[in-house]
């Protein structure tokens, strides 16, 4: 009996030790959670029921040179219920109100919304969904709407919002004007304008605000003062010219789909000043239809073929091995350069001919001559000579993507004893359409070489941040008095009767250039697989130049035709005379301490415009196209347009009630 007791004294003892060292070890537990760790736990408990989440910025629109909109970035607004915040006398006062007022502008019945709101209250339901993709002119209305008014506690009034970029050009220089994505990781894809300008202007910076994490994971703001605002992004004005940029567009894809060509690319340039007033580029789909899938135009380094030539010449004259009136024989159009040849297209050659002449009718066996005859015992003063003129640089341009031009050394590797006379007419060496067109706009600008150049400014609002003026790369890139010889070496590229481009001569306008015809997979020994590249380089008017012009075209049908003379040239012609139309010279004097305020003044325009709450049709004529099509749509209308420039009729009178309005006509000149 004795023991017994003894075991079960012990028993309780052991217990009784357990139940002390538990309660030590919650006593100390709790001392942790409250004074050491107790703010961690705050917070690690607060984390899963508060957030702040990130407020995008409205980013920065981007728009041509004459104020029309490129890119804008439009807010869109959701509109959600907190049905437990109403009191039930709000709720009852106005529901029928609000539902009435909901379905007039949304075109629902009533009861459609009496029962959403219904159901929202019987459910206590904090983050009832009423609307997606609100613009904002409609947002400031149901904001107004009864008990909404209110506000978030009284009316159970929730908004947010997110930024969508439009761009009212709609697929037209899509990958020219661009975008800026950023993944997940927070990693940026920047593409065209609006990429390679987003992080320094058009970006702007982010807000923050508190939400509280409610029913089923959804997320609710918390409050009105729990907010960082954002700082919206700056607007860019480009040098872009949507008159040009419609012309460049429309004369590519006719040729393209005339040639069934597989892609290709225009640049109009603004000689004295570098601005980029045009960029075009369309790819071939499977299909068989064009879009911008590609920026060719920076991008796409290659072979660039006879418009090569010019370069060559230009290091000729100015080393003085030859002149422009020095006889050539073409060597019945074949020229062997040890164990290889350079053929002439034309069957038998050219026989003896000027420089002038060799050029203006394109001849490979005159300038492969020309080339490997004078440089052959000292190689490097040829390559010296294309790379003092920069030839192998880049033009670092802000767009992403620019393709490195090729110019070998003699020892680099690739080099051999028949490169000079390759690269005279543009083989083995590589080149993009956009750096091809800055040398020939520094010879149509008389030597001076000017960087190409996207962007004219940056604003906030109406206010000039940033001012860009033209940027000279090299004062002049030969001599004077070889401008002048290979300026006229071009006029006659298209003026005399013998010139690769005579087809484009015009009595009534004139222009300087070089054809290109560039044999593309010439390695393949299936002649199936050889294909062209075709192009023509150059400038208008020819005497006193306002625009610079390249086109490419890659891989023309064989069968439908692929010199440069028939499938670039004709779309060089015709948007050299449609731009000079619509861009008559003038002689300006530049009057200092005086602004340029036309674009200004059109901004200011718009933005008043836009500012305005309409419930009637506004006077639109004068406006720009693209502003006016902006401020319509986001009025809820349907606009058709036709023509091009600014507004010069409208098919609903100003004063139209908006309500009325489903659709209007905008006639443009």
């Amino acid at each position: 009996m004795a023991i017994s007791e003894k075991n079960i004294m012990n028993r309780l003892y052991l217990v009784a030790g357990g139940l002390f060292v538990f309660a030590v070890v919650v006593v100390v537990k709790l001392v942790d959670i409250q004074m050491i760790k107790g703010e961690d736990y705050k917070e690690l408990a607060l984390n899963k029921t508060e957030k702040m989440f990130t407020i995008e910025p409205n980013r920065g629109n981007l728009y041509s040179d004459d104020g029309s909109l490129l890119a804008a970035s439009v807010p869109k607004y959701e509109i959600r219920f907190d049905a437990k915040t109403v009191s039930e006398e709000n709720f009852q006062g106005h529901v029928a109100a609000l539902s009435d007022s909901l379905g007039t502008l949304f075109n629902k019945p009533s009861s459609y919304y009496r029962q959403l709101f219904r159901k929202a209250r019987a459910n206590g339901n904090r983050y009832k969904l009423v609307a997606r993709n609100v613009d904002y002119l409609d947002y400031v209305r149901i904001k107004q709407f009864p008990l909404f008014s209110l506000g978030p506690y009284k009316g159970g009034f929730i908004e947010t919002h997110r930024v969508v970029r439009e761009y009212p050009l709609g697929k037209m220089a899509a990958r020219s004007i661009g975008y800026e994505k950023v993944d997940e990781n927070g990693y940026y894809t920047r593409v065209g304008l609006d990429g390679a300008f987003g992080e320094p202007y058009l970006r702007g910076k982010e807000g923050k605000r508190l939400k509280q994490k409610i029913a089923k994971g959804q997320w609710k703001p918390v409050g009105l003062d729990n907010i960082v605002e954002p700082q919206d992004g700056l607007d860019v004005v480009s040098t872009i010219d949507i008159n040009i940029q419609d012309i460049a567009h429309h004369e590519l894809l006719a040729q393209l789909e005339k040639y069934k060509a597989d892609h290709g690319c225009v640049v109009v340039m603004e000689t004295k000043t570098g601005e980029i007033k045009a960029i075009s580029n369309l790819g071939r789909t499977s299909e068989g239809k064009y879009y911008e899938k590609l920026n060719y135009a920076v991008g796409e380094s290659h072979e660039p073929g006879s418009t090569f030539k010019l370069m060559s010449l230009v290091a000729a004259l100015e080393d003085k091995v030859i002149d422009t009136s020095s006889v050539i024989d073409t060597e019945k159009g074949r020229y062997r350069i040890y164990d290889r040849v350079v053929k002439d297209s034309k069957w038998g050659g050219y026989g003896k001919v000027s420089v002038s002449e060799a050029f203006a009718v394109s001849s490979n066996t005159a300038f492969a001559k020309i080339i490997h005859e004078n440089y052959k015992e000292n190689p490097e003063k040829y390559v010296n000579r294309l790379m003092n003129m920069g030839l192998h640089k880049k033009l670092d341009l802000p767009i992403i993507g620019e393709g490195k031009p090729v110019i070998r050394y003699p020892g680099d590797k690739g080099w051999s004893g028949i490169s000079l006379g390759w690269m005279s007419h543009g083989y083995e060496v590589s080149m993009t359409p956009m750096q091809t067109l800055a040398f020939y706009n520094a010879i149509a600008n008389d030597g001076e070489f000017v960087k190409p150049r996207l962007i004219k400014e940056v604003r906030e609002g109406s206010k000039i941040i940033t001012k860009f003026d033209k940027e000279v790369v090299n004062p002049s890139i030969c001599s004077g008095e070889t401008v002048k010889k290979v300026q006229q070496l071009m006029k006659d590229v298209v003026e005399k009767d013998y010139g690769t481009g005579h087809a484009m001569y015009s009595e009534n306008f004139s222009m300087a250039g070089k054809t290109g015809t560039c044999q593309k997979n010439y390695v393949a020994k299936d002649p199936d697989k050889l294909a062209y590249i075709s192009s023509f380089a150059g400038y208008f008017p020819a005497d006193n130049p306002k625009y610079s012009c390249i086109v490419i075209i890659h891989e023309p049908d064989k069968s439908v035709g692929y010199y440069g003379a028939d499938v670039s040239g004709p779309v060089f012609k015709s948007m050299a005379q449609k731009i000079h139309a619509i861009s008559p010279l003038v002689d300006e004097v530049e009057e200092k301490g005086f602004d340029d305020t036309p674009l200004l003044e059109n901004y200011e325009k718009y933005y008043a415009h836009a500012q305005k709450k309409y419930n009637t049709i506004p006077n639109l004529k004068g406006m720009s196209g693209m502003d006016a099509v902006s401020l319509l749509e986001n009025l809820g209308i349907t606009v058709e347009v036709r023509g091009n420039g600014k507004v010069k009729n409208q098919s609903i009178e100003q004063g139209t009630d908006i309500k009325q309005v489903k659709k209007i006509v905008l006639e443009l000149s």
